[in-house]
């Protein structure tokens, strides 16, 4: 036998066709292995795939075509329509983000796309005319849905060349048009593209500690401490530098208590002061002007059987402190206006990037408040003292912003990274995802070059290391004059007045300029029974 030999043939449509072609075929023992064909605008067109007489040349095919009645044109073809639709759909469901694999009947696997390949760490060949059950013998989507003929769907692991990989695995028998079982669908969906998608379009819902990047040891023994304390009732108090995560590790700690409650994040330092107690513990109809009807329940009621994330809590005014701190003791919330204790049941975490020991001695927070939240302490390192963690985040970064920007798969060259690490990242893992975002969007190139990263200059002092050393030459002694001057004058106002505010006002300068200052020339005040001191003596 010859070559296989593909061929179109055009005629004017008319009955009998198919029959003057097999007979021909027939007549010269030609096989036919395959033909289509497609009635269009009076015409017939047939595909057809012959096994080949090798005593017949491709001229003499079509010369022998050329005697069929009523035959206008006959041509060679590369592919047949039906092979060109299988391309299409081949490339279609490669295409796909989800895994694909279907059974026949008897459980027969008869196609499979090429995530469904990746996720269960098979080639394609190895996959396809194989009996379903051989693949992964335990706990087997298809091979339950074979069995019960009923669509199966859970959550599933695999475990590949590049690690584990979770999805959600959902089969569905299929049935012919007389409803009889002619085999099984499974769709299979990445976890983590699932999670990206969301991602997309809204915050995370739940955040847990594996959405942490990072194998520095310092994060590592975090989480585990984390972890460990989710579960419990009591406060935890979370510090660290603007950026550094505080919130989302807040949230972590939700996920992991399981408590069925809602998360209420609440930014201490973004609610108006007049506004705090009302939004904080509610109100009764009547309370105030424009006070709602039937009042209103605060968010301390909104997170029962949650948790209440009190963000920037050094920023809350002295009164509202007395209030939560009522709360925390006893369990209770009173409405404004209102006489009836509420009782509260939600976890309460804290967070702040402030040094609350020194607004304590500073008469800024009350020392009891600070007692209370200061039980279970996490404090969350910045990004400079974990510098080992920067590539993997930053390619996580990248990878999120080029589906978003649907652009592409990206890397970051070695030069790149290099940058990254020595800088100081005064804003932490939120700078470091505006760095890597802004140079996803300016970068045309696979690969964000040195160039693409584009950093602050003049990054803010964040540590010891950063400050200034004291001026040498002629100009110090004009500088300590001055220094000593201005010290003066603010230990005489901190010391005549009753709190760093009053010492402000009566400087006529703001609580913040005040605050700087204080730091600036490093004053202490050890309780308020003694007087506000420098430890640097100035001549």
């Amino acid at each position: 036998m010859g070559d296989i030999n593909k061929y179109k043939l055009l005629f004017k449509d008319r009955i009998g066709i198919v029959f003057d072609i097999t007979q021909l075929m027939l007549k010269h023992r030609l096989n036919i292995l395959c033909m289509e064909v497609e009635q269009k605008d009076g015409y017939a067109h047939i595909s057809v795939e012959i096994n080949g007489n090798e005593n017949l040349s491709t001229e003499e095919m079509l010369t022998l075509f050329s005697t069929l009645p009523g035959i206008e044109s006959q041509t060679t073809l590369k592919r047949l329509p039906q092979e060109k639709r299988e391309k299409w759909f081949r490339t279609l469901f490669d295409g796909m983000s989800e895994g694909i694999v279907s059974i026949n009947s008897k459980g027969i696997i008869n196609t499979a796309n090429s995530v469904a390949c990746r996720i269960l760490n098979t080639q394609y060949e190895n996959l396809v005319n194989t009996y379903v059950g051989e693949i992964t013998p335990k706990n087997n989507l298809l091979l339950e849905c074979m069995q019960k003929r009923i669509p199966v769907s859970r959550r599933k692991s695999a475990l590949t060349s590049t690690g584990r990989v979770d999805f959600y695995g959902s089969a569905k028998p299929i049935h012919d048009s007389q409803g009889e079982f002619v085999g099984a669908v499974l769709l299979m969906k990445d976890l983590k593209e699932v999670k990206a998608m969301v991602d997309a379009v809204m915050t995370p819902i739940d955040i847990n500690f594996d959405d942490f990047i990072g194998e520095s040891k310092a994060i590592r023994n975090l989480i585990t401490f984390a972890k460990r304390i989710a579960e419990l009732d009591t406060i935890v108090s979370i510090t660290g530098e603007s950026g550094t995560g505080k919130e989302l590790f807040a949230r972590a700690i939700h996920y992991e208590s399981r408590r069925t409650g809602a998360f209420i994040p609440i930014n201490c330092a973004a609610l108006p002061e007049q506004l705090i107690e009302s939004e904080l513990f509610g109100y009764i109809d009547g309370a105030f002007t424009g006070a709602k009807k039937k009042g209103k329940p605060g968010l301390f009621e909104a997170a029962q059987n949650g948790t209440i994330f009190l963000d920037e809590i050094g920023d809350m005014p002295p009164g509202p402190q007395a209030k939560i701190l009522r709360v925390l003791q006893e369990g209770f919330v009173r409405r404004i206006g209102g006489v009836e204790e509420i009782p509260v049941n939600a976890r309460v975490i804290t967070a702040t990037n402030k040094n609350l020991g020194d607004m304590v001695v500073a008469g800024d927070f009350r020392e009891d408040l600070f007692y209370r939240i200061n039980v279970l302490t996490i404090q969350i390192p910045p990004l400079r003292e974990r510098l080992s963690d920067i590539p993997l985040m930053a390619g996580m970064f990248l990878n999120q912003f080029n589906r978003k920007l649907q652009k592409p798969e990206q890397t970051i060259s070695p030069s790149a990274l290099k940058k990254l690490s020595s800088y100081s990242w005064p804003g932490n893992v939120r700078e470091l995802q505006n760095v890597i975002e802004r140079a996803s969007i300016i970068s045309d190139s696979s690969e964000i070059t040195a160039e693409a990263i584009h950093l602050d200059p003049k990054p803010l002092c964040c540590s010891k290391q950063c400050q200034t050393k004291p001026i040498q030459g002629p100009e110090a002694s004009l500088k300590i004059l001055v220094d000593s001057y201005e010290m003066k004058i603010l230990l005489d106002a901190l010391n005549s007045t009753s709190s760093i505010r009053k010492a402000a006002k009566k400087l006529e300068i703001s609580h913040t300029a005040l605050l700087k200052k204080i730091e600036k020339h490093q004053l202490r005040c050890e309780n308020r029974t003694t007087p506000w001191e420098s430890p640097a003596i100035l001549n």
